[in-house]
């Protein structure tokens, strides 16, 4: 039987590292939403926001976005809400109501 430590891609997302950004509960009117700032430093591929459909490149500082409490599909599968993050850009993620 291994003993090594799960990969951190398998831990709950509280449970993993913050990589160059602070992590914060913020309330919305979908919601409530845990919003982790990741440096330019710490962003090494590009991501689509989905607030303006348009890409995030590499090293641009952003947020990643998830529910609070998961959809009931992600809470069945165990997911812990790992398939609801979302790669927004600050400005996109602030204007959202």
């Amino acid at each position: 039987m291994s003993r090594r430590r799960p990969s951190k891609w398998q831990r709950p997302v509280n449970d993993r590292p913050l990589l160059g950004g602070t992590q914060r509960r913020e309330q919305k009117s979908g919601g409530e939403w845990n919003v982790r700032r990741v440096s330019g430093s710490a962003s090494a591929k590009s991501y689509r926001c989905p607030g303006c459909d348009q890409l995030i490149p590499p090293a641009t500082p952003h947020v990643v976005v998830w529910p609070d409490n998961p959809s009931l599909l992600g809470a069945i599968s165990g997911a812990q809400s790992l398939d609801e993050r979302r790669h927004w850009h600050t400005a996109c993620w602030q204007r959202q109501s």
